[in-house]
């Protein structure tokens, strides 16, 4: 790991040494920054999306990381003792920093396994109807009737399509919770 204070990333960022900085924290598994204003935290984290083409996670827990929440692919905020800005402009927000092992190891993996079967879904559903209102032009002949009325059509989207995401949101757990947690490198399987 790289821990880096905001003096010499002053340095680093106003004297054109963001190459040679790169390369080092390339060696890196993580680049941690203290003692840094908020603008050069989301400088180093534009810096890393930018020229490594990395995605990028940020943590904070006050007003001083919006901007780094901010800019990061996935933002996470603490709420804590320094306010609740920092939750305000995340995407996942946890009360401990100790809970940020579940969110990304157990929920992070659930969230995945969900998204990409309701896309698979999605597509199937859709090309099930407009198959559907395909074979109707050749026996209506291509008139330009419709099938089915509009009500039945919300109805259709209400009713009928909307069950699985909901069974699938609420029920759906490829793998237990302990498990994910016992072996962390299930999380690579989903990717």
């Amino acid at each position: 790991g790289l821990v880096i204070d905001g003096r010499t990333l002053n340095i680093i960022l106003q004297g054109g040494l963001e190459e040679k900085f790169l390369a080092l924290a390339r060696r890196c598994r993580s680049v941690l920054c203290c003692r840094s204003t908020p603008l050069q935290k989301s400088m180093v984290l534009k810096l890393a999306r930018r020229q490594l083409q990395a995605m990028t996670l940020s943590i904070g827990d006050g007003a001083n990381d919006v901007s780094m929440i901010q800019a990061a692919d996935v933002g996470i905020g603490i709420s804590g003792q320094e306010g609740m800005q920092a939750v305000m402009a995340s995407d996942f927000a946890i009360s401990r920093f100790k809970h940020l092992k579940k969110l990304l190891l157990v929920h992070g993996h659930w969230c995945y396994a969900r998204l990409s079967k309701m896309v698979i879904y999605f597509f199937y559903k859709n090309v099930c109807y407009v198959n559907l209102l395909f074979w109707y032009q050749f026996f209506c002949g291509f008139s330009g009737s419709t099938m089915v009325d509009y009500w039945q059509m919300i109805f259709f989207n209400l009713f009928f399509t909307s069950v699985p995401p909901l069974l699938f949101g609420a029920l759906d757990k490829d793998v237990s919770a302990e498990t994910l947690l016992r072996l962390p490198e299930l999380y690579k399987t989903g990717q």
